[in-house]
C-alpha cells in the first residue's frame, strides 16, 4: 500500500510552491534617494545558497533588475538603466531576505516589481514601487500689479517645481472660501520627470483681499503655502477718473457761490422793501 501512495507524494512535492512575501501597498519612495524592496521567503528546511536563485524582473515586460543564482550576482542581463544600481543582502538570503536595494530613485522606477525565488520549489509576488519629490516652496504673484481699482480682473498666478507627482491645487479667499472653480492649472515636465507647476486664478478685485494657494503632495502628504493681499494702498485711480473728480468739485463749489450771492440779493431787497414801508407811518 506505501509503494502505491510513494508516488503520488512525491508528485505533489514537486508541484509545490514557495511561499513569497512583499508589501500589499505600494511602496513609497523619495526621488533621488535609495530605497528597499522587501522581498521574503520561507522554507520548512535548511538549505544550501548554492541551491537558491532569486530573480527581481519589471512585472509588465520580464525585464531582468536583479539576479542571483550559484552563490552570486549573475547581471549579465540586467536591464541598462539600473546597472551599477541594484543589489541583494547576500548575509541575509539564507534567513529567507531576497528584499532589492534601488540606489537613486528616479521617476522612471515607478513601476511594478515581481520578486521570484527558487529554491527547489518556487514562488514569486509582485509590489508597486511609487516615487515622490516635494515641490519647492509656492509663489504668489498679481498681474497686473499696478493701477488697480475695485472691479478690475486680475490673474494671481501660483508656481511651484521640481514635485512629483501631481499637486493638488487648493485657492481660498481671506474667508477660507474655496476658488477652485475659477482656477487653470498646467504641469510642464524636465527630462527627470519632475514637474513645474503653474496654476492661475482670476478674480474681480475687492479692496483690502487676501488670496491664498495651498499645493499638497498627494503621496508625501506635505503642504506648501502662499498668499497675497492687496491693500487699498494699490487701488488708485486712472488720471481721467481724478481729472473728472475735480472738475466735479469745482462745478460744485462755483454753484455754491453763486447761490449764496442770490441769496444775499434777495435777502437785502427784502430789507430794502421793508424800510420803505415803514417810512410814511413815522410822518
Amino acid at each position: 500500500m506505501l509503494s502505491l501512495l510513494l508516488p503520488t507524494l512525491l508528485a505533489v512535492q514537486a508541484l509545490a510552491v514557495l511561499e513569497v512575501y512583499v508589501p500589499e501597498l505600494p511602496v513609497v519612495a523619495l526621488y533621488g534617494m535609495d530605497t528597499t524592496l522587501n522581498c521574503s521567503f520561507s522554507h520548512a528546511s535548511p538549505f544550501n545558497l548554492s541551491d537558491l536563485s532569486v530573480f527581481w524582473q519589471l512585472t509588465d515586460t520580464k525585464r531582468s533588475v536583479h539576479s542571483y543564482w550559484a552563490s552570486q550576482d549573475q547581471l549579465a542581463d540586467q536591464g541598462e538603466r539600473y546597472a551599477n544600481r541594484t543589489s541583494l543582502y547576500p548575509s541575509q538570503l539564507g534567513a529567507g531576505n531576497a528584499s532589492l536595494l534601488l540606489r537613486g530613485v528616479r521617476v522612471a522606477d515607478e513601476v511594478s516589481y515581481t520578486c521570484f525565488v527558487r529554491v527547489k520549489d518556487y514562488g514569486s509576488a509582485a509590489l508597486l514601487l511609487q516615487v515622490a519629490a516635494p515641490y519647492s516652496k509656492p509663489l504668489v504673484t498679481l498681474e497686473p500689479d499696478s493701477n488697480l481699482r475695485p472691479g478690475d480682473e486680475v490673474a494671481l498666478t501660483c508656481v511651484a517645481y521640481g514635485g512629483y507627482p501631481e499637486a493638488d491645487v487648493l485657492w481660498q479667499d481671506g474667508g477660507g472660501h474655496n476658488l477652485t472653480d475659477n482656477v487653470t492649472t498646467s504641469l510642464v515636465a524636465n527630462e527627470e520627470g519632475l514637474f513645474s507647476m503653474l496654476s492661475v486664478l482670476t478674480v474681480t478685485l475687492e479692496p483690502n483681499s487676501t488670496y491664498s494657494c495651498r499645493l499638497t503632495n498627494p503621496l508625501l502628504g506635505e503642504d506648501g503655502h502662499a498668499s497675497v493681499t492687496i491693500t487699498g494702498q494699490n487701488m488708485v485711480f486712472p488720471p481721467v477718473a481724478l481729472w473728472v473728480t475735480v472738475g466735479l468739485a469745482v462745478c460744485l463749489l462755483g454753484l455754491l457761490i453763486a447761490l449764496a450771492a442770490v441769496c444775499r440779493r434777495k435777502i437785502k431787497e427784502s430789507c430794502e422793501e421793508d424800510r420803505a414801508a415803514m417810512t410814511p407811518l413815522k410822518s
